[in-house]
């Protein structure tokens, strides 16, 4: 399950390994493309989901960069634990890594067997070892088991990324928050997190980073996600905080804050999809294959001065 969280790979040849092209890509090629429209815009069709949500039932379906993501071997030979791999921002950093040369093992719930398949897919035909691993980070045990598993599996563990994430919309305010949804917000969002780091550190080598996400919702919270929204804004403390603890292990520790991103998680939570997005300044919400990119840049060497920030995605809207 992954943070305000597509379809099928792109059988181009060399898609698998990054060669591959989007249609869209030779407008790019010949001076970008309008960020506006790049994406599909709201209004989208009103859609209704039970939590944690499916990627397959979404319209129009997330973008993961299946056909349009080019790998440059930035994380060759890393070793990368994900939480929430199975779709949305999840997924697309998975398929991302994948194609930079990374192994990813990845977390998600047992719900989500049939999209964490889906991503060990996409993993695998980019050449790359994908272990998709059924864990409910909101105990601390099954973090111990997965952070051992990792290890069992790679050796170590090069890339640490916290990105699963719950929220529930109460649009009638703080009385409709119960204590059952308050304590899965916070253990999803906070515990798994601060469990994992705790856990994953001895094992994460010099030259290791744990990238965090954190959302806009932590600088600009929206009153009906109050309880996530208090959650995100710890993430930036403990971001923070946690790198200024780890830089003499020369391990780096940053976050994503991504603006509203289509994913499974938004017809699974909110009430209304169908202006969804409509309120960034870029008037559509992200991709997941939009996001993909700073974690790959915030895992990579090219960031190696960069630690404790808090890598903005958010369509337009300013933040600290």
């Amino acid at each position: 399950m992954d943070e305000q969280e597509a379809q099928l790979m792109s059988e181009t040849p060399g898609a698998h390994s990054g060669q591959g092209e989007h249609s869209g890509q030779s407008a790019q090629a010949q001076g970008g493309q309008d960020p506006t429209t790049r994406h599909p815009q709201p209004d989208f069709p009103q859609q209704d989901q039970q939590p944690p949500g499916w990627t397959g039932a979404m319209d129009p379906p997330p973008d993961h960069g299946e056909e349009s993501y080019r790998g440059s071997g930035l994380l060759k030979d890393r070793k990368a634990l994900l939480t929430g791999g199975d779709s949305g921002i999840g997924r697309a950093v998975a398929l991302a890594f994948a194609r930079e040369g990374a192994d990813v093992l990845f977390t998600h719930l047992p719900s989500e067997a049939g999209d964490a398949r889906e991503t060990v897919r996409l993993v695998e035909e980019a050449g790359q070892r994908a272990i998709a691993v059924p864990c409910d980070i909101r105990e601390e045990e099954q973090c111990r088991r997965l952070v051992e598993r990792a290890v069992a599996e790679f050796g170590r563990i090069d890339v640490l990324v916290n990105n699963a994430a719950y929220q529930m919309s109460q649009p009638e305010g703080i009385g409709d928050i119960s204590t059952e949804q308050f304590d899965q917000v916070v253990k999803t969002n906070l515990y798994g997190m601060f469990w994992l780091c705790k856990m994953a550190v001895p094992h994460i080598p010099a030259g290791g980073s744990i990238i965090n996400t954190t959302s806009v919702q932590a600088y600009k919270p929206s009153p009906h996600l109050l309880d996530y929204a208090m959650t995100k804004g710890a993430i930036v403390t403990f971001t923070q905080g946690l790198a200024q603890m780890l830089v003499d292990d020369g391990i780096r520790v940053n976050a994503v804050a991504p603006g509203p991103v289509w994913t499974p998680l938004i017809p699974a939570t909110l009430p209304d999809t169908k202006e969804f997005g409509k309120q960034a300044p870029l008037g559509r919400p992200a991709q997941p294959a939009e996001m993909a990119p700073a974690y790959v840049f915030l895992a990579s060497d090219h960031a190696s001065f960069i630690t404790a920030e808090i890598m903005n995605a958010t369509g337009g809207t300013p933040l600290p």
